[in-house]
């Protein structure tokens, strides 16, 4: 099967598993479990990258990403503990995707990673929530937003898809957030965790998709 065609599979069973959880999430009396259906979804972006680094020697440094963000959601979303583990994986996929930027050609940025990082702390202790697990998720966060950043100056298509699924990451988090700080607020509360998914998994996929070399070889579609 040509690279299109796999492209083109990947996509729709992305879409089928988006729209049956978003649907479930946005239906206030459902009783029906998405986790599985969500998790299976990070697994098939898995699965997208390593046959892109495999058959079509794409870019490596994105399936070790997408495993260490199935190892992430493994423990915050499956399990539902661990969670000081779950958001130190996710501080390793950006450690990668600054990699991964370094060779695309983008600097490292390290004034404005550690400016970030700080403000993530003292806005943390400002708001009298600066716990160990709250500082590792601010420099997580404070990581990722420094890598959207940087993946908004890289030229050719990996480089937009890659930025485009950062930037719908940092939505995600932004959603994550709001979850967690205002679960008094119903409307907020209901809000943010439809909003965090919807944003998740296309991330993701725009993160898997930007895995495949920029052309097709000639021996892809024999």
């Amino acid at each position: 099967m040509a690279r299109k065609e796999l492209t083109a599979a990947f996509l729709a069973a992305e879409g089928l598993v988006y729209v049956l959880f978003l649907s479930q999430d946005l239906d206030l009396f459902s009783q029906y479990d998405t986790v599985p259906l969500k998790y299976a979804g990070i697994l098939l972006c898995l699965a997208f990258a390593l046959l892109s680094c495999v058959r079509w020697r794409g870019d490596k440094l994105v399936p070790l990403a997408l495993a260490l963000t199935a190892g992430a959601d493994w423990f915050l979303l499956v399990r539902g503990d661990h969670y000081a583990v779950g958001v130190a994986l996710f501080l390793c996929v950006q450690t990668v995707y600054l990699l991964r930027l370094r060779r695309l050609g983008a600097g490292a940025a390290y004034p404005l990673r550690a400016g970030l990082a700080l403000a993530a702390g003292l806005g943390l202790y400002l708001l009298n929530i600066a716990s160990p697990l709250n500082l590792l998720a601010g420099l997580y966060f404070s990581q990722l937003l420094s890598n959207t950043v940087l993946a908004w100056t890289v030229h050719g298509r990996p480089g937009r898809l890659f930025a485009a699924g950062l930037t719908l990451f940092v939505g995600c988090d932004v959603c994550v957030g709001l979850f967690n700080l205002h679960p008094a607020n119903p409307l907020l509360y209901f809000s943010a965790g439809v909003g965090m998914w919807a944003f998740y998994l296309p991330s993701q996929a725009l993160v898997a998709l930007s895995a495949l070399p920029p052309k097709e070889e000639p021996h892809e579609n024999q």
